[in-house]
C-alpha cells in the first residue's frame, strides 16, 4: 500500500527537500497590501521583512480547500492508497481546517495531522513521516511518527517586538502583557501549539544567550539523535552567531541557518531568531 504525504509551506521544506524527500507542499498566501502573493512562488521572507519595515500592511491567509484538493488529486493520480498531511498548529492557522474539508472528499483516507508546533519542527515531522513510509509504515503509523516527533520538539523563538504576533492574535495574553513590559526581551516558545513566554529577560543578547544554552542541553538528552536549525528575519548575522555557538558546544561542523518562511515572518517581525530542535 502506497502512502503519499502532503505538507504546507510554513514547514520550511526547501524544494529540493521536498523532492528529495516524495513530499507535497501545498502554499499559504501572502497579502501586501493590495497585492497577493505565494509563499515559496513569488515571494521571499526579506521581502516581508521589507515591507514590515516599511509600515505596509502585511496579511497572511491560509490555502482552500481546493488547493488541499487540488494537491491530493495530485498524489492519488500519481497511484497512493492513502495520504497523511502534516501542518502547522490549528491555533495559528485554519490551515488544519481546509485540510480536513479536502480530505473528507478525497478518494483514498486522508489522515490530517495538526502538528501543534510550525516551522522547522513542523517540517522535521514531515520527514520523518515520510522516512517512515520509506521503511514501509501505513498511513497510521506514518501519522503517529508525524505526532511524536512534532511533540517532542522544542522551539524557542526570540522577537525583537511582539507587536507582529499580538497584530495576528498568535501570541498568549500573558507573554504579550511580558513584552509590553519595560526593557523585557521574552523568551517565548510553543505549548501545545500557542505561543506563549518561557523566560523574562532583560537584554537581547542574554536571551539569545539562554535559548542556546537551553537547546545545548536539550540535544545532550537527545540519546538517540537530533535535527537543529537556526532561522532568522532580517538578522543574519546574529543568527549565524547563535548557530556558531550552538555547533561548538555540541562538538558539530555546522548548525544550518536559513530565513524563516515568509508566512511566519509576517507574523514574527523583523528581527526574529527562532531555534528549533527535534530529537530522533
Amino acid at each position: 500500500m502506497r502512502v503519499g504525504i502532503v505538507t504546507d509551506s510554513t514547514a520550511s521544506l526547501s524544494a529540493q527537500d521536498a523532492e528529495r524527500e516524495g513530499i507535497i507542499v501545498v502554499p499559504l498566501q501572502v497579502c501586501i497590501d493590495d497585492d497577493t502573493y505565494t509563499e515559496g512562488v513569488d515571494l521571499a521572507a526579506d521581502q516581508i521583512a521589507e515591507a514590515l519595515q516599511d509600515g505596509k500592511q502585511v496579511t497572511t491567509s491560509r490555502p482552500s480547500p481546493q488547493a488541499f484538493h487540488d494537491a491530493y488529486q495530485s498524489v492519488v493520480d500519481d497511484g497512493v492508497d492513502e495520504i497523511v498531511s502534516i501542518h502547522l498548529s490549528s491555533n495559528m492557522s485554519g490551515t488544519v481546517e481546509s485540510a480536513r474539508s479536502a480530505a473528507a472528499t478525497c478518494a483514498v483516507p486522508v489522515r490530517v495531522v495538526d502538528t501543534r508546533t510550525v516551522g522547522l519542527a513542523s517540517g522535521y515531522a514531515a520527514g520523518r513521516a515520510a522516512e517512515a513510509v520509506r521503511d514501509g509504515a501505513d498511513a497510521t503509523r506514518a501519522a503517529q511518527v508525524a505526532v511524536a516527533s512534532a511533540a517532542a520538539s522544542t522551539v524557542l523563538l526570540y522577537v525583537d517586538s511582539l507587536e507582529y504576533l499580538k497584530r495576528g492574535g498568535r501570541v498568549s495574553i500573558a507573554a504579550a502583557l511580558i513584552g509590553s513590559a519595560l526593557s523585557v526581551k521574552p523568551l517565548l516558545t510553543l505549548d501545545d501549539g500557542t505561543v506563549v513566554a518561557l523566560e523574562k529577560i532583560r537584554t537581547r543578547a542574554k536571551a539569545l544567550a539562554r535559548a542556546e544554552d537551553i537547546i545545548v542541553e536539550r540535544a545532550r538528552a537527545c540519546t538517540a539523535g537530533y535535527q537543529i536549525g537556526v532561522q532568522h528575519l532580517a538578522n543574519a548575522e546574529r543568527a549565524a552567531e547563535v548557530a556558531q555557538h550552538v555547533a561548538e558546544q555540541l562538538g558539530l561542523d555546522e548548525v544550518p541557518v536559513d530565513q524563516v518562511g515568509a508566512v511566519i515572518g509576517a507574523h514574527v517581525g523583523p528581527g526574529t531568531i527562532a531555534v528549533t530542535l527535534s530529537p530522533r
